[in-house]
């Protein structure tokens, strides 16, 4: 299949590029500005895609510039839909990357799609203002909603903890300023995200939305010793205050129950890499 994708250039487009390429489709990477909506329908039209995935966006919830969050996120998404309805045939399915941030903080764990959102950050509230903007759309595009939880990989920036946290092994430092060492995160693997977005992509039902996780959290007190068995290094860990988030999610993890139905349903078997496997590989 011919698949417009956007974000191409970011961690999790490089990899679904590069897996989706394997099983054989055509991936277009998306060159304009979301936020143009001109040039952006003049490049969608010009391309006539067949599958759409999504997943530009402003990512890291620290990001300073909290209205660039919608900005990207809710308004880019309109203008990729609104440019998407005027093609003369509609893609087969338009894939659009969500958050598990949209849960927020609950009692309930693990979180399954049903799970009332509660967001806690301009993240996370952006990211649901999307889902609620992009339903609009629903009688007209075949769009499928991807919850994805917390997932790391090789190449992913250095903002995020987990590289962080490799990159200070990696060079066996003698000391690391970190936040709540607490919190707890399912940290999979971007191989797996990627895998169920090329499900979802196929098989997922237009107007659902799914969780994209293992049902299995950590805290970073595990990551920390997971990366000290992997190197035999240990380092001070120091917290920085500044680094504990207001709103902190405290605890994050899902219900993959719907999705594994999916993958079920239509014989696709997942095989994620381990945690241990995940951080060898970054390191």
């Amino acid at each position: 299949m011919k698949i417009f994708l956007t974000g191409a250039d970011g961690f999790t487009g490089r990899y679904f590029a590069d897996r989706a390429t394997a099983a054989g489709h055509d991936v277009i990477p998306m060159q304009a500005d979301l936020t143009n909506r001109e040039t952006l329908e003049r490049e969608v039209l010009s391309v006539q895609p067949e599958v759409v995935v999504h997943l530009a966006a402003i990512s890291f919830v620290g990001h300073t510039d909290n209205s660039a969050f919608y900005a990207v996120n809710v308004v880019g998404t309109t203008n990729l839909l609104e440019a998407l309805t005027r093609l003369p045939s509609a893609p087969h399915r338009v894939l659009l990357a969500s958050s598990a941030n949209i849960y927020g903080n609950s009692e309930q764990s693990p979180l399954a799609e049903t799970q009332p959102p509660a967001p806690v950050n301009h993240y996370a509230m952006s990211k649901l203002a999307m889902e609620y903007m992009a339903r609009t759309f629903a009688d007209r595009l075949n769009l499928v909603i991807a919850r994805p939880f917390n997932y790391t990989g090789r190449g992913q920036d250095v903002n995020f903890v987990i590289p962080k946290l490799a990159k200070h092994f990696a060079e066996r430092a003698n000391s690391i300023s970190l936040g709540n060492l607490d919190v707890e995160r399912e940290f999979n693997d971007v191989q797996l995200v990627c895998d169920a977005y090329l499900c979802l992509m196929k098989f997922g039902r237009p107007g659902e939305a799914y969780n994209v996780c293992s049902g299995q959290p950590h805290t970073l007190r595990e990551v920390i010793a997971c990366f000290e068995k992997v190197t035999d290094h240990r380092m001070d860990v120091e917290i920085n205050p500044a680094f504990v988030r207001k709103n902190e999610v405290h605890r994050l993890c899902g219900n993959p129950d719907k999705l594994n139905a999916l993958l079920r349903d239509c014989g696709v078997n997942i095989a994620p890499p381990t945690l241990s496997e995940t951080l060898a590989r970054m390191l």
